[in-house]
């Protein structure tokens, strides 16, 4: 067989070489019968010809030959100018090999890629068929409609591991349509003739039938007369190539339209957001870290009052996902795996299962795993009837805060959706409470608003929702009213979008991406408090106060900070309740704060103090000082896990190093984060330099226990970046008068209050309405002093005095228990390992992936080879610390906490000396311990 190609038609009857670059067997039918030539064949010429070969007439051939043109336009490429080629010039058939519609493997494998028949794939269609009565009264081996689905079905299944998902809609492009031209009888009763097929793949013939049809001359226009029907056309096979884009490639599609200018690029935000996905977990455990199943898997659920998306629970998991199909239906929006496409960490429907169960989800048989001392989960009974992740919560029984009236069951994040960790490692997924999440919130919560905005458009998706939401049996009163409600959450979304891009247009800036693993909690729950829930209150104007996302930090553990005098990175905020209740603000509870409602209903929120406050006894334990030995037994931080991986030698720990890494540490490391909290051989090395050591210096009273006050460091002096620390610092807002917020009078306890004023410190702001919004729940709730001093705690709600009003931000140093599990480093997550923090600020990589959790045990992080320009996998989200221009980009430095020389003045972010290779394996060796 000859492969050379050929120009032009030879007329039927004179065959024509094939070249194995055309590897459709109709088309190298026609070819070969001389119909069509065998190189460029123009777009009008081959159309016209498959349409004579289809046998139709009227209006039923001109929409098949509108779906030949758009099949051939793109038959070629989708690149824009190879369209505009292929509509000019025609469909160059022998190089459709490894073109758009090319399986690669993954269809029928008869025809080989040198142009040969496998005629024992022949054999093996004929299996998937029965035997037929043929016109002359015997019978023969076809295939109906329903075999060759299962052919094709099978031929996909059998390509598992290199097929792409396209290829099963490609499928439907070729033995559904040769069924139709070549099949033998009508409706239900028609079939493909094995023996036909066989002879069109080996010998490039047609039937006599098929041959007749196309011995008729068909009626092609000369090019002058096809132009303006060619134009047509060409819009028509446009708007397939985007439907197909749009169907099949939306994350291509997307990126396109992103890099395009002006509302092409909007447009982008039609399309769902880009996902990693998911890949094979053959085990998984979670680490024992002092808490037992119950009080574990409750902390996973159990609500803290918020309302984080703008539709009832009961509709959110009845929403589709944000994607088209052509073919099929998309999943729910709640569905786990889906879920854990953003991040989340799956999570059993209930903790009353078998013990298979329970190890599939990394759970230990809780019967094996003691109680903390101090168990509150038995107190409560929290389930997860639908199989969402960690960290989503039902909210029942919540009520409109400014009305009183009952609302339906609501649906929010809770603490564990931001401060779960996880990390993979060849296929065994470990997990621990408390660590740092990976998860995208910017992702999810575009996904919503698209699955919203789809299930109002796109046809047939309402029917499907309400159908789920309110049965088969809804009257039409009641389906109307969920499309209003429906409708309703769209417009929300709209109005929070709009906000967001006037903000944009104002500042001439755009957020700084969070990506996966990082919030600018800050920053969005001023946001939250000051803008979004004023507007929802009725009142305007005060969309002034929305700031830009433009701090974002890591997920920060959580473990053993109710011990800690301050939390947050930036050391702002020392009072227990007023931290947690204002991140139940942030992520979107409900709160009242209008003039219009009756005054008794101010502040009045649906934060749920008295689980709040139940976390936070749960993860804070017994005074550490009355344990023996000396440590934290409320949430722990994870230890090393070794156990499970015991025959790989990268997870051992060399205790050689680790002696060696301990005196580095001494020397280096506990100026700051002080004295190891477990290590008795440190305290025994260095016991100056002990944890426990009762030093006025770090440890002082909380009420009749003790508490840490963590060392602080200037943003400047360590060298880090300050972004994040100067929004407490920096920020104002503008606060209704009628909220009547006075600092000297709402926070009297704080020295050096200033006077009221209309603008004011967001911080001051932020502290006075969560400490009116949790006073109001106690009001509300009757409790009594007692229980409302235990809720309270000793702690007042006071800034930081050290720097509350000085330009200058600080940092706190918290102890490095755990460090080994909270990568990237630094506050703003810019260093992927270990290893890069313990180089010189300079050296560090300026960019790496992040949103798959496959750890390095070596670097003790994400593994980032020097001056290795990584390339993200699907879905991923790329840190950078610089633009395109090599420009910093804000909040996002990855400078400071330096070793590379003597600290001194002079030498911002210069903490330590420089340290060999092998003492920072050491170190990092010490660190894998704590």
């Amino acid at each position: 067989m000859q492969d050379r190609p050929v120009d032009s038609s030879a007329g039927p009857g004179q065959p024509i070489p094939v070249s194995p670059g055309n590897p459709c067997p109709f088309l190298r039918g026609l070819v070969a019968g001389g119909y069509v030539g065998g190189h460029i064949v123009p777009l009008p010429k081959l159309t016209a010809t498959i349409k004579s070969a289809t046998g139709t007439t009227g209006l039923k051939k001109k929409f098949v030959g509108m779906e030949i043109y758009g099949v051939a336009l793109i038959a070629n490429g989708l690149n824009p100018l190879r369209l505009l080629k292929s509509w000019w010039s025609g469909a160059v058939l022998d190089e459709l090999r490894n073109g758009p519609l090319d399986k690669r493997g993954a269809g029928s494998r008869i025809l080989e890629v040198d142009g040969q028949v496998d005629e024992s794939e022949i054999a093996r269609l004929a299996e998937f068929g029965s035997d037929y009565m043929d016109d002359s009264g015997g019978t023969e081996r076809g295939l109906n409609a329903a075999q060759v689905t299962a052919y094709m079905n099978a031929n996909f299944e059998r390509a598992k591991g290199h097929r792409r998902a396209i290829d099963r809609l490609l499928m439907n492009g070729e033995w559904p349509i040769l069924l139709n031209i070549m099949g033998k009888r009508e409706g239900n009763d028609r079939y493909l003739s094995i023996a036909e097929v066989k002879t069109l793949f080996v010998d490039r013939k047609f039937p006599a039938r098929i041959v007749a049809r196309l011995a008729r001359p068909a009626s092609v226009p000369s090019r002058p007369a096809t132009i303006a029907k060619a134009a047509a056309s060409l819009v028509v096979a446009l708007a397939v190539v985007l439907g197909l884009a749009i169907t099949q490639f939306p994350d291509q599609l997307r990126a396109i339209l992103a890099i395009l200018p002006g509302k092409a690029a909007q447009l982008s935000q039609l399309l769902p957001p880009p996902l990693p996905k998911l890949p094979q977990v053959k085990a998984a455990h979670w680490l024992d870290q002092n808490w037992s199943t119950e009080e574990r898997h409750w902390f996973h659920h159990v609500s803290q009052g918020t309302n984080t998306f703008p539709v009832p629970y009961a509709w959110f998991v009845a929403l589709e996902q944000p994607r088209i199909y052509l073919v099929s239906r998309p999943g729910l929006l709640s569905d786990s795996r889906y879920l854990e496409r953003f991040g989340f960490i799956p999570s059993p429907k209930t903790i009353h299962a078998d013990k298979a169960t329970l190890l599939h989800y990394g759970y230990a048989d809780s019967s094996d795993v003691p109680a903390s001392t101090q168990s509150v989960a038995g107190k409560w009974q929290v389930e997860n009837f639908d199989g969402l992740p960690v960290g989503f919560a039902r909210l029942t029984g919540a009520t409109d805060p400014g009305t009183g009236a009952a609302l339906p069951d609501m649906i929010g994040l809770t603490c564990a959706a931001c401060h779960s960790g996880s990390i993979r490692y060849k296929g065994t997924s470990i997990r621990y409470d408390g660590g740092p999440a990976m998860v995208n919130l910017l992702k999810l919560e575009q996904a919503t608003g698209l699955s919203i905005a789809y299930t109002l458009t796109v046809p047939f998706r309402f029917n499907r929702f309400a159908g789920r939401v309110l049965g088969p049996n809804a009257t039409k009163a009641d389906r109307t009213a969920l499309k209003k409600g429906l409708l309703d959450a769209g417009a929300f979304v709209r109005a929070q979008a709009t906000a967001l891009a006037n903000l944009y247009s104002r500042e001439h800036k755009q957020d700084t991406e969070e990506g996966y693993g990082r919030l600018d909690a800050l920053n969005r729950i001023g946001n939250q408090v000051f803008s979004t829930d004023l507007a929802l209150s009725e009142l305007t104007g005060f969309d002034k106060n929305m700031h830009l996302r433009d701090a974002p930090v890591s997920f920060p553990p959580i473990w053993t900070v109710p011990w800690f005098w301050w939390a947050q990175y930036d050391a702002s905020i020392s009072q227990p309740l007023i931290r947690n209740a204002g991140e139940a603000l942030g992520v979107s509870a409900l709160i009242n704060l209008s003039p219009n409602n009756p005054a008794e209903a101010l502040f009045r929120s649906s934060v749920d103090v008295e689980n709040l406050a139940s976390i936070e006894t749960m993860l804070r334990g017994p005074n550490p000082f009355e344990q023996t030995p000396k440590g934290f037994a409320g949430l722990r931080s994870p230890k090393w896990p070794s156990q499970v991986f015991p025959n790989d030698p990268a997870w051992k720990i060399d205790p050689v190093r680790v002696d060696k890494g301990r005196k580095i540490y001494a020397e280096i490391c506990a100026e700051c984060h002080l004295g190891p909290v477990n290590d008795s051989a440190f305290d025994t090395e260095f016991p100056d330099q002990s944890f426990w050591s009762p030093k006025e210096l770090h440890w002082k009273k909380d009420g009749d226990g003790p508490v840490l006050d963590e060392v602080q460091k200037s943003a400047k002096g360590i060298g880090t970046d300050p972004q994040q620390a100067n929004v407490l610092n920096l920020r104002k807002v503008e606060v209704p008068g009628f909220l009547d917020f006075q600092p000297i009078r709402d926070l009297g306890q704080c020295p050096n209050m200033p006077a009221a004023s209309s603008e004011m410190s967001y911080a001051l702001a932020l502290m006075i309405a969560v400490e009116r919004t949790a006073n109001k729940w106690m009001d509300d709730h009757n409790i009594s002093p007692t229980e409302r001093a235990a809720i309270w705690g000793p702690r007042k709600n006071c800034p930081n005095p050290g720097h509350a009003g000085e330009p200058q931000p600080y940092y706190r140093a918290r102890p490095l228990n755990g460090v080994w599990a909270t990568a990237p480093y630094l506050h703003n997550g810019s260093v992927p390992s270990l290893y890069w923090m313990l180089k010189p600020a300079a050296e560090r990589p300026k960019q790496f992936c992040v949103g798959t959790r496959d750890f390095d045990p070596q670097q003790v992080g994400f593994h980032v080879d020097a001056g290795e320009k990584q390339s993200c996998r699907h879905g991923e989200t790329l840190f950078s610390a610089v633009d395109s221009k090599g420009l910093p980009i804000t909040g996002n430095s990855n400078l400071g906490h330096s070793l590379e020389g003597t600290p001194g003045p002079g030498k911002p972010g210069v903490i330590g000396r420089l340290l060999t290779e092998d003492e920072r394996y050491d170190l990092i060796e010490y660190l894998k311990t704590l």
